[in-house]
Formats: structure tokens, C-alpha cells, sequence
């Protein structure tokens, strides 16, 4: 990100681990930080100020006010917040869907869809773009690096819209990692759980190089015939 590039806020709704180093990141960038869960506000505070410091603990309803929403909570637990409160909004989907915490769920293991096709379908007044949810937690706590380091980790990003996936970009350039487009957000399922980037902590070759071979794997088989043709 340039220094004529206005730094967005960031409103995170999710207080877990990764919810608070995203939120801790967004802090050590400048970033106004909002944190909502599912508790009140009061009852998040302590441990939000402790995580992300200057950061504020406040409702779903305010934290989807911010520029860039960032979606962080248990993939069941989507469907639990109204459709239209985050009507409006730009929302970076970072949740995974794990059959061993979420249950079988039919629509989120679907393969002619990706998981964040499933999130947009909900919240359809929203902008979703996929990020932030195939690095490990302990590289959003400790492999942040600035623009132009060596040993940078790459975030893939995917979207159906051109302007807020270069948005998105700028938020995780700002945030310490290098931004690699992925495509639509049908794309997105080249890094879900399972796949060879989810959890590899990649630089930018390595990931671009991973995205490529999804398609000659076996889940990359999968999809494929599911969805009719190689993407």
C-alpha cells in the first residue's frame, strides 16, 4: 500500500484466535480496529484489548460498518447473523468449513461450489471476497513482513469483482503479506482446507505455483467432474 492510499478500517467479527491477530495486525498498521462476536461488547473487551491493543470491542452491527468487513467466525455459526447486517458492506471471508467442528454439512462440502459462494448466497446484499483463511494462525501472529522482505508470505485472494479484490490487496499488503489473485470466487476452492496452499505459509511463487496444480490433484479431480469441465 502507498502512503496516498487512505487506510481503511477494518471491522472484525470474530474474537477467536485468528479474528484477534488479523485485528492485531490491522492495529500495528494504523488501522481504526472494530472486534464483535457473539457475546456483548462488554463481555469481549479485556480480551480484545489485550490481543489488539487500541482496538475496539463493539457489535456486529457497528463492526459492519467499517470500510472492509472480515469474517472470522465458526463457517456453521454464518447463517446465524441476519442476511442484511452486512448489507452493503466489502467482506473478506476467512472461515474454513471442518466437517470434525461443523458437522456434515451438505452445502458447504458441495464441490460445484466453493464455501464462499455459499457465505455470498446469504449474506447477498454483501461484496464477498475470500482471504485471510488459508495461512496458519501462528503465521498471522508471528510472519508478518514489509513490503518487498525475501521470506514475505503469500495470501491468495479470490473475487467476482475486480475493484474489491485489488481493495482487498491493499488491505493485506498493509497487513504484512503479498497479495496473489485467485481468480472468481469460485476459484476460492483451490485454497480451502485440504488443498495443497491451505496451511503451506507460501511465498508468492510457491502459492501461485500451488494454485496452478490444484487441478491435477485429487480434489482438483473432484471438483472438476462435479462442476463439468477443468476451471
Amino acid at each position: 500500500m502507498t502512503s496516498s492510499q487512505a487506510l481503511p478500517s477494518l471491522g472484525v467479527i470474530g474474537a477467536g484466535r485468528i479474528g484477534c491477530a488479523i485485528a492485531a495486525l490491522g492495529r500495528a498498521a494504523g488501522m481504526d480496529v472494530s472486534v464483535a462476536a457473539s457475546r456483548p461488547p462488554a463481555q469481549i473487551r479485556a480480551e480484545v484489548e489485550a490481543a489488539a491493543p487500541g482496538a475496539h470491542a463493539v457489535s456486529v452491527e457497528q463492526a459492519a460498518r467499517a470500510t472492509i468487513v472480515l469474517l472470522a467466525i465458526p463457517i456453521s455459526r454464518h447463517h446465524l447473523l441476519p442476511a442484511d447486517v452486512l448489507s452493503g458492506a466489502l467482506v473478506v471471508d476467512a472461515m474454513n468449513y471442518w466437517w470434525e467442528l461443523d458437522g456434515a454439512r451438505p452445502d458447504l462440502a458441495d464441490p460445484t461450489t466453493s464455501t464462499s459462494q455459499t457465505v455470498q448466497a446469504h449474506f447477498a446484499g454483501a461484496r464477498v471476497v475470500k482471504a485471510l483463511g488459508h495461512v496458519s494462525g501462528y503465521a498471522l501472529e508471528e510472519l508478518a513482513r514489509p513490503a518487498g522482505a525475501t521470506d514475505r508470505i503469500a495470501m491468495a485472494i479470490a473475487g467476482d469483482d475486480a475493484t474489491d479484490v485489488e481493495a482487498v490487496g491493499h488491505l493485506i499488503d498493509a497487513l504484512g503479506f503479498e497479495p496473489v489473485a485467485a481468480g472468481t470466487l469460485a476459484q476460492g476452492v483451490r485454497f480451502e482446507p485440504g488443498t495443497e496452499l491451505f496451511g503451506a505459509d507460501a511465498d508468492a511463487t510457491e502459492a501461485r505455483e500451488m494454485l496452478e496444480r490444484f487441478w491435477d490433484s485429487q480434489r482438483g479431480r473432484v471438483v472438476a467432474r462435479a462442476r463439468g469441465a477443468r476451471q
